[in-house]
């Protein structure tokens, strides 16, 4: 049982039953619907299937849906693709045009008042550049000075010009507003520059009666990562979504940032996830590479909360088998986590109260006595994402009769939320968290567990109380 979390994206090379019930059994444990690539009949079918799933094979996968948000996007192209050879002149329109290897279009129309002359356009991640050579009100005349292909609804950048686009545009809001009625747990958020743009969708989630939904904002430029403390302390997450990053960043920042921003979610609690070229090879071939097995190492000793499967899991020839591998990786270099250090790190910056203070007292007890597990029921989940934050060695078991409460533990470290039916006296609570406990992990006679939460349920609001069970008695 893994502690860090996979988030595998849908799309046509997954989006069959069987594959995503292969899904269910190699260790995923939220599913990413991204929606500029989706419509949302293909989403209803998805999150149908998932509904299907979690009840045959008795699980409560969560669904992650990601919004467009800011982004510039190139319209199609014929085939799907072209190649843009270096040297060559290529033209962007102002006029939506189908694209080919002389001239595409892109999705914001004022694209071409927003950019300069000399500036450079990145296209795919920066995999193709683009300089600016000349501009009148309806064309960009370019040059190729990084060639390579370009498909469909590819992301452009211009990091050295501000385009003028909102941060939510009309369809964006429609995203969230459908996000809202499919019930889907978490909402990630694209191009986030500033705190505003995360209260700007908190507040269109009040107006729709949401307390649910999870907003997790992607970190994809330079303006995200100045203002990253100020994003972090208003959402529940952060993406470093290195792709895009790395188009508008130089590429040895990269690693740097994603490290700088796990350790700040970390101090404060928040949920970290890294994103984008996790084993991309794997696209087309079934086996990755080793710099790629070392990037997830690294990431998971780091103590990142979750990792996300793109491409590799939504175009790749190999969904599965990829799925299979991070899986594998992830629980090898969890061995190598210094829980120590992560611990101490957390206790630095926890306040003073009492669900901080036993929650530091249950890990440190838990992994003095290895513990098998830590066992906390729970209503709103508090107790047990305070826990995840102090980063046990063992796995947190958390029971809870609320299901909103099971799909949104689902994303935090080392939590192995259960649904149970409500518990009503202590005796009861205690009874079925050994029983749970007893019927998952593998329990001997000399093994201990801790329980640990707030009771009673619904009129304590912090943790109060911590024992140890023992199975010899």
């Amino acid at each position: 049982m893994n502690k860090t979390k996979i988030i595998a994206t849908v799309g046509p090379a997954s989006q069959d039953k069987d594959t995503l019930r292969q899904f269910f059994i190699n260790g995923v444990d939220i599913i990413r619907l991204n929606m500029a690539f989706c419509s949302y009949d293909f989403c209803k079918k998805i999150i149908s299937i998932i509904d299907e799933l979690n009840y045959e094979m008795k699980k409560n996968i969560s669904i992650m849906l990601d919004i467009e948000g800011p982004h510039v996007r190139t319209f199609n192209f014929q085939g799907g693709s072209a190649y843009f050879k270096l040297g060559e002149t290529v033209r962007v329109s102002k006029t939506p045009v189908i694209g080919d290897c002389t001239t595409f279009s892109v999705n914001y129309f004022g694209f071409i008042d927003d950019v300069k002359c000399h500036d450079v356009i990145k296209l795919n991640n920066g995999a193709v550049q683009l300089e600016i050579t000349d501009k009148d009100s309806n064309y960009l005349t370019c040059t190729v000075v990084k060639e390579g292909i370009v498909y469909d609804k590819s992301i452009v950048n211009v990091p050295d010009s501000k385009l003028n686009i909102p941060f939510l545009s009309e369809n964006d809001k429609k995203n969230i507003v459908f996000a809202h009625e499919m019930n889907v747990d978490f909402l990630a958020l694209s191009g986030v520059t500033s705190s505003e743009d995360v209260l700007l969708v908190n507040d269109m989630l009040i107006e729709l009666g949401n307390d649910h939904l999870g907003i997790i904002a992607k970190i994809e430029n330079e303006k995200g990562v100045e203002f990253i403390d100020e994003i972090i302390k208003v959402s529940d997450g952060i993406i470093v979504s290195r792709g895009d990053l790395g188009a508008e960043v130089p590429l040895e920042r990269v690693p740097g940032i994603q490290k700088s921003i796990v350790s700040k979610c970390h101090n404060v609690g928040k949920v970290s996830i890294v994103a984008a070229q996790i084993l991309s090879s794997m696209e087309n071939s079934s086996s990755p590479t080793r710099a790629e097995v070392s990037d997830v190492a690294n990431a998971v000793i780091d103590g990142v909360d979750a990792i996300i499967l793109s491409g590799e899991t939504t175009i790749g020839k190999f969904p599965v088998d990829t799925l299979k591998t991070i899986e594998r990786i992830i629980h090898a270099s969890e061995h190598d986590i210094n829980y120590i250090d992560l611990l101490d790190k957390a206790i630095r910056s926890e306040s003073i109260d009492t669900t901080g203070c036993i929650a530091i007292s249950v890990v440190e007890t838990a992994n003095r006595l290895k513990c098998k597990t830590i066992v906390t029921p729970t209503i709103s989940g508090q107790t047990a994402k305070k826990i995840s934050r102090f980063r046990p060695s063992c796995p947190i078991l958390a029971l809870s009769p609320d299901i909103n409460t099971i799909k949104n533990l689902n994303i935090y470290f080392g939590i192995y939320p259960v649904f149970i039916q409500e518990l009503k006296t202590f005796d009861k609570m205690m009874n079925e968290s050994k029983g749970v406990a007893l019927s998952l992990f593998d329990i001997d006679i000399d093994d201990r567990i801790i329980i640990t939460g707030g009771y009673p349920f619904k009129t304590t609001k912090y943790t109060n109380f911590m024992k140890i069970e023992d199975f010899n008695e």
